[in-house]
């Protein structure tokens, strides 16, 4: 059953509004914090040769880094967007949408992407996004609307079992989902990306997505905003969905543990990017050790974003600025020479 273009703004302001607070984080959780790279104390290069420029889809970017999905198809996230996206145009990072779902009901829906372009421009790298249980109910032509609407360079297919068992509009019906993802992976005009929403990865799962023919997985795993909690949150009169959401306040894979899912695979068909609880420049530089291509942040530019575009700026300064600080002491000169380091 579709919901009414009001019921589903209202819950998008709402997540927003909740994914704020502190409880809904599983902050300290990412394993992170139990990894730690190699200090060089006599490190052979200066800093100005340090570069943080990667290869991400096929294509030298000026970072690693990835604003990752929030929020979209509601008036609150329009101004919220045009922040983000114009950070990202000036800094050279990727930005990932949030859910383009109402899109598939709504044909207005798609003027947010279009306004943003022509506020922006063409150089904005956009990532597209639509639900998984969405890929299995909608022909791969609409999901290609998806794409072209937003120019996007791929399209994030996230997957969030928990959120849609415990949301009170949820769609838990996953069935034939492997078998809708390799479809569209074969038709999409643009790569597609598997997402988990915070819950991360199994070894088991990772193996799966071999046969996907996608060009990534984001393990977005445990450690940082935590869907399963913040729906608990909208469960109030929903006992049954409330009582539930605080059983599995904890459950998920750990980001660390998701990448170190993904680094043990004898056969890997698909780059690894990361997110789920990354903080900082160091947690970054942590993951692209464990082998990640791109590293997503949420919660930390969401905090500034919402204060001003200046604070939104200077969180992804600093964020970068501390990832040349762990190439720096690593004796590393680019992101390709953090992920030799023998740790």
């Amino acid at each position: 059953m579709t919901e009414e273009n009001g019921q589903f703004e209202s819950r998008k302001r709402e997540h927003i509004e909740l994914s704020l607070l502190p409880d809904n984080q599983a902050t300290g959780r990412s394993g992170l914090d139990e990894y730690h790279l190699p200090h060089c104390a006599m490190p052979e290069i200066d800093w100005n040769e340090i570069s943080i420029e990667s290869s991400i889809l096929g294509a030298v970017r000026k970072t690693p880094f990835l604003i990752s999905s929030m929020t979209a198809g509601h008036h609150g996230s329009v101004n919220l967007n045009e922040r983000l996206a114009l950070a990202a145009s000036r800094r050279g990072w990727i930005m990932g949408v949030g859910s383009q779902r109402k899109e598939l009901f709504d044909e207005e829906a798609h003027q947010e992407w279009v306004e943003l372009r022509k506020t922006i421009g063409s150089e904005l790298l956009m990532v597209g996004n639509i639900g998984l249980s969405q890929v299995i109910q909608t022909p791969p032509e609409k999901i290609q609307d998806l794409v072209d609407s937003l120019k996007a360079i791929a399209l994030f297919v996230h997957t969030n079992p928990l959120q849609e068992a415990l949301q009170v509009e949820g769609t838990p019906y996953f069935k034939g989902g492997f078998e809708s993802v390799a479809r569209l992976s074969q038709i999409l005009s643009v790569p597609v990306i598997l997402k988990e929403t915070g819950c991360g990865f199994s070894a088991s799962t990772l193996q799966q997505a071999n046969e996907l023919g996608i060009y990534a997985v984001d393990v977005a795993g445990f450690g940082g905003t935590h869907w399963g909690r913040i729906e608990g949150g909208r469960n109030g009169a929903d006992a049954l969905k409330n009582q539930a959401a605080k059983t599995f306040a904890n459950w998920g894979v750990s980001t660390y543990q998701s990448l170190l899912n993904a680094r043990g695979l004898d056969k890997k068909n698909f780059a690894v990017w990361a997110s789920g609880g990354i903080r900082s420049g160091l947690d970054a530089a942590k993951c692209i050790s464990l082998g990640a291509e791109c590293v997503g942040f949420a919660k930390p530019l969401l905090d500034s974003a919402v204060q001003s575009q200046d604070a939104l700026e200077k969180t992804m300064e600093a964020l970068e600025f501390e990832l040349k600080v762990a190439l720096f002491c690593t004796g590393s000169r680019s992101v390709n020479d953090l992920k030799k380091l023998r740790v």
